[in-house]
């Protein structure tokens, strides 16, 4: 298929703005968004680009956004670069299971991963994340060993590298505290502009960024249900409202 010269030129200046930012907002540039969503062969274009440089080009809503494939380290993070963002420098796999297993928690906070939006809540309280984590991973402890391998954690090891953090009501923010370690993970998610964090009042709200994210991609029922079996939530406790009144979220 041949490309008229003006096509090319915009899908080329579209993806070097999506390497650049990561995203592309409709109301800051408006002449980009409407060129990539209006003109079919400029949007082949780009996602094509985003193949070669192995990442997905997808629109939620008015944003267009450039997400890495998981082996992306180039655009991404590898997991090396991840555990030393997330965690203290001399952090075991035990605490960047740690962390990653906390983020599961925080989603499942704030997202069911059914009806029209997957949202379920504005706001959470940095104690309650804190008291959901402890609940969850206590909860995977009492698992058997084979249980446990079953769904590829280590529960014990998690809880144990949790229980090993101090608590400190003090408002500090070593990482060898729970508030800390916390604070580190909220640290990141901001940065990656998923949440904000309102220190003065200990209070975790989600960006739009995420929110898009949950609703048309990652809370479908399928990957929900994988979420919640991770963390240990039993089937007749997913959903009081009963079958019939489930919806299946579509990417």
């Amino acid at each position: 298929m041949a490309y008229e010269r003006e096509e090319v030129r915009l899908s080329q200046e579209i993806f070097y703005h999506l390497l650049e930012h990561h995203e592309l907002r409709e109301a800051e540039t408006r002449e980009l968004y409407r060129a990539y969503t209006e003109s079919a062969p400029v949007q082949e274009m780009v996602k094509a680009q985003g193949r070669i440089a192995a990442s997905r080009v997808k629109r939620y809503g008015d944003v267009v956004y450039l997400i890495p494939e998981a082996d992306n380290h180039f655009l991404g993070y590898s997991r090396a670069h991840l555990k030393k963002e997330l965690c203290r420098s001399n952090a075991t796999d035990k605490d960047y299971c740690l962390a990653q297993f906390s983020i599961l928690v925080l989603l499942l906070e704030f997202y069911d991963g059914r009806g029209t939006s997957s949202k379920t809540r504005d706001y959470m309280r940095v104690g309650e994340w804190q008291n959901s984590i402890s609940l969850h991973l206590q909860e995977g402890a009492d698992l058997t060993v084979e249980e446990q391998e079953a769904q590829g954690l280590s529960y014990q090891d998690m809880l144990e590298a949790y229980e090993s953090l101090r608590s400190d009501d003090r408002g500090t923010r070593q990482k060898t505290t729970k508030e800390g370690f916390l604070y580190g993970v909220l640290r990141f998610l901001q940065a990656q502009g998923l949440v904000e964090y309102v220190e003065q009042d200990e209070m975790i709200k989600t960006r739009r960024k995420l929110d898009h994210f949950m609703n048309w991609n990652l809370l479908n029922e399928n990957n929900y249900s994988r979420v919640l079996k991770v963390l240990g939530v039993k089937g007749d406790e997913q959903d009081p409202r009963g079958a019939a009144d489930q919806h299946q979220l579509q990417p």
